[in-house]
Parts: structure tokens; C-alpha cells; sequence
């Protein structure tokens, strides 16, 4: 929430063609993230022993790969801002590799603490760590730094939580560079890589191809407007999926377990997703001009049919976790490796017809991304596709109650002010939505309010 006050604040002072540039770069930088080596870290999480010289091992490589990929971004600079047409983009980029010096005292706690199912203190360091990237953010906005707002805010984010963390795990110690009896952590890692490089390749061909064809303005539109209704599946869901795995990778044993734990963070995780996204759907128009200001007016009609593709991506993003955990990363892999070949191809045919081409592409291509995924993942993980849709349906079922009613009263509304407007329909649909889950789900409302309480069923 906090990191959403703060990026909503620097929307409204900062431009669209601030943000088409730094999109330019977040192409180069997402796909060396990849690397970075959290799936070393991954390994480690569900290693039976994970011994101090395990430990050192571990951080050995992620010193040994991040440096190399500062290296490799700095190289890739000038190509990146030629390919972009854009001079800026080089220099953004070789600041920007900074970042990886302070992977790996961020990767290492991590898979310390969630061997432990420390939760707690990893939300306390992020905590800060968003604090501090907030008000860096605001300052840099503020005095006028314009597209380096972006750029340095995530650095003090970063830098905080490597601190932080380190701290936190009590991680600080020399790293060993004698790899021997660490094979199987290279390994598992590796396959994770490859999974995550696909996963780049999906996720990022749609700002690669754009970024040759569009204006730093219509680019800085489309990315804020997908950055709008990712929200929550980019920053709700990766939270819940590392406790998730880490849960997963405790029970790996017990099959019928991570079948039935799968099927409830599904199912709990859809009945906040699905009215989220058709609630922006449904709003659209008086929550952009509220939320990012009247000169982002244009991103309305995207932010609508955007969203209303996110549900399929979100429920995408839950498989990965349990088949990892189950010791199967080359499912994840592959899976990838599918929506690579699926989603840059109808990407390359859209952009023909400008961003509502990339927007038929998401729907072209995302339902049989979807498909085969869940074909390949849900009898490795013991649940059939029927479970998961008895599962979402009390969910999808009052979300798009709640977003008739909000669209038909939004119709009949007279003029009133934005704010106004938004508030007046955001209220509506909410009692919409619960009366709804009230009336025919009462059991998935009794769930949730058990989790809350953490009671479990």
C-alpha cells in the first residue's frame, strides 16, 4: 500500500514519456533479473540439509552471477538504447545495474528465513525497504528528476533491503567459492532460470515490440495502464506464492495435501482478484482520471479491457509455486517455454493496429496459454480442472454481478465529480460483491474470515 501511494503520487507528476522510457529499460533489466539467482535460492528453500557451507556456497554464486550480469548490462547499454532509438536509455541502464550488488544479500536471507517460515521479519524488512523507496520516489519526483525518479527509487528500495535482510537472517558471512557437493542447487536453479527466461519472454515481448513501434508518450500510456491492472497479481500475488512454496516444499510428501492447499489458495486468492479486476473494468474511466490524473485520460479504455484479461494471468501464476515445490521446475519450464512461443507471436501481429492490437492479442492468446498449462500442471499437483473451477465459480459469480451493477448505475449516474463518481460506485460494488457471496457463497466468506483469524478449516 504504501508503494502504491507513492507511485500513484509520482504518476501525477511525472509524464508518459517518462515512463515509456523506463519501460524501454525495464525490458533489459527484467530479463537479467531472471538470472539473478533466486532460483539458487529456491533450492536451498527445499534442500533437506542446508548446512553453513551449503550456505556459503549459495552466496558464493549469487556474488559470482550477479556481478556478471552488472557487467552484462552495462555491455548491452548502447545496443539497447539504439534499438530503442533512444540515447537516454543507455546511461538509465548502466545506472540501473547497480541493483545487482544488492541481490545477493537479498537472496540469500530470503531463502534463509523461508526454510524457517520467517514471514514475519522478511514483511517487517520490506516494510522499510518500501518506506524508503517511497520517499525517494516522492523527492526525486518532487525536485524534478523526472524518468531518474524511477531509477533511483528502486535502488534505495533495494539497497535498504539487502540491509535489512541480512540483518534480519543474520546472513553476513565470507562466501565460498568451492562449489563441490553443490550440483543439485545448480541445477534446480538452472531449470528455474530457464522457466523465469520464458516467463521474461512472455511477459516483456509485448514492451519490446512496442517500444520499436510506439512513441515514448503511447508506450508510457500502455505500460501504466498494464502496471494499473497488474497490481494485483504483481504485487499481492508473489508474496502469497513464496509462502506458498515454502509450504508446499513442508508438505511435498504428502500429495493429497498440496492438492487440497492449492485448491484453497485459489480459491481465496480469486475471491480478492475477481472483483478487483472487473471492479476496474467497470470503473475505468473516473478511477484513471482520479488515480493518475486528467493527462492520463487517454489510458482509461486500455486500463478496461486490460483488466478484464488479468484473471487468466493471476490463476497462471499459482501453478508455478506448487509443481516447483513437488521437485518438478521443468513443468514451470515448460509451461513457459509455451506462453513464449503463444504470446510474442500474437504480440508481433497486434502491433499492426497500435495498443487495442496488443490488447486482442492478450485475449487471442492468454486463454490457450492457460489452457495448456493447467493440462500439463494440475495432475502433477493432484487436482483436477473441475476442483478449480467449482473453486473460483462462487467468486466469478458475484464479480460479475458486482460489475453489472456498477456499469448499469454508472450509466443512470448524473454528471458529478470524479472523485464523487468513483467513491459513489466503488461503495455500491463492494455491497454488491458481499451481499452477493453472502447470499449464495456463504462457506467461501466463512473461509476467508477463518484465515483472517487464523483459525484454518
Amino acid at each position: 500500500m504504501i508503494t502504491w501511494a507513492s507511485t500513484f503520487l509520482v504518476i501525477r507528476i511525472l509524464s508518459p514519456s517518462d515512463y515509456g522510457l523506463f519501460a524501454m529499460t525495464q525490458v533489459v533489466l527484467v530479463l537479467l533479473n531472471m538470472l539473478n539467482g533466486y532460483g539458487l535460492a529456491s533450492a536451498l528453500v527445499r534442500r533437506e540439509q542446508a548446512d553453513r557451507h551449503a550456505q556459503r556456497q549459495l552466496f558464493g554464486m549469487l556474488i559470482l552471477l550477479n556481478l556478471a550480469l552488472a557487467a552484462a548490462q552495462i555491455a548491452a547499454a548502447p545496443y539497447a538504447a539504439a534499438y530503442y532509438r533512444q540515447p537516454e536509455v543507455a546511461n538509465l541502464l548502466r545506472v540501473q545495474a547497480l541493483l545487482y550488488l544488492a541481490t545477493p544479500f537479498i537472496a540469500l536471507p530470503y531463502a534463509l528465513l523461508s526454510r524457517s517460515m520467517d514471514f514475519k521479519h522478511q514483511a517487517q524488512v520490506n516494510l522499510v525497504s518500501a518506506l524508503a523507496g517511497a520517499f525517494t520516489a516522492l523527492g526525486c519526483a518532487l525536485y524534478g528528476l523526472g524518468v531518474w525518479t524511477l531509477v533511483l527509487a528502486p535502488i534505495a528500495l533495494f539497497f535498504t533491503r539487502a540491509i535489512g535482510m541480512t540483518i534480519a537472517a543474520r546472513s553476513l558471512m565470507w562466501p565460498s567459492f568451492d562449489f563441490r557437493g553443490a550440483g543439485d542447487i545448480a541445477r534446480y536453479g538452472g531449470v528455474m532460470a530457464a522457466g523465469q527466461i520464458f516467463w521474461f519472454l512472455q511477459s516483456q515481448a509485448d514492451v519490446f515490440i512496442a517500444g520499436r513501434h510506439f512513441s515514448a508518450h503511447d508506450l508510457g500510456i500502455y505500460t501504466t495502464s498494464l502496471f494499473l491492472t497488474q497490481i494485483f497479481v504483481s504485487k499481492f500475488v508473489p508474496p502469497l506464492n513464496e509462502v506458498a512454496f515454502s509450504a508446499y516444499a513442508r508438505m511435498q510428501k504428502d500429495r493429497a495435501a498440496v492438492a487440497a492447499a492449492f485448491v484453497k489458495s485459489a480459491r481465496i486468492i480469486m475471491v480478492v482478484g475477481l472483483p478487483f479486476y472487473l471492479g476496474l473494468a467497470a470503473t475505468a474511466h473516473p478511477l484513471v482520471e482520479v488515480v493518475l490524473g486528467p493527462k492520463w485520460v487517454e489510458a482509461a479504455p486500455i486500463v478496461h479491457w486490460l483488466a478484464l484479461a488479468m484473471p487468466m494471468m493471476t490463476i497462471q501464476t499459482l501453478f508455478a509455486p506448487a509443481s516447483d515445490a513437488l521437485g518438478h521446475p521443468e513443468i514451470g519450464a515448460r509451461n513457459g517455454f509455451t506462453g513464449a512461443m503463444l504470446l510474442p507471436l500474437a504480440f508481433l501481429v497486434g502491433v499492426n493496429w497500435g495498443i487495442e492490437g496488443l490488447i486482442a492479442a492478450w485475449f487471442a492468446a492468454y486463454p490457450l496459454y492457460l489452457g495448456i498449462s493447467a493440462w500439463r500442471t494440475l495432475p502433477v499437483i493432484g487436482v483436477k480442472a473441475r476442483e478449480l473451477v467449482d473453486a473460483i465459480t462462487p467468486a466469478a459469480m458475484a464479480a460479475v454481478a458486482m460489475a453489472l451493477v456498477v456499469s448499469l448505475l454508472d450509466d443512470v449516474l448524473p454528471a458529478m465529480p470524479a472523485i464523487a463518481r468513483l467513491g459513489f460506485l466503488v461503495c455500491t460494488g463492494a455491497a454488491a460483491y458481499g451481499a452477493w457471496l453472502a447470499i449464495f457463497a456463504r462457506g467461501t466468506i466463512e473461509e476467508v474470515v477463518d484465515m483472517v483469524r487464523k483459525r484454518g478449516k
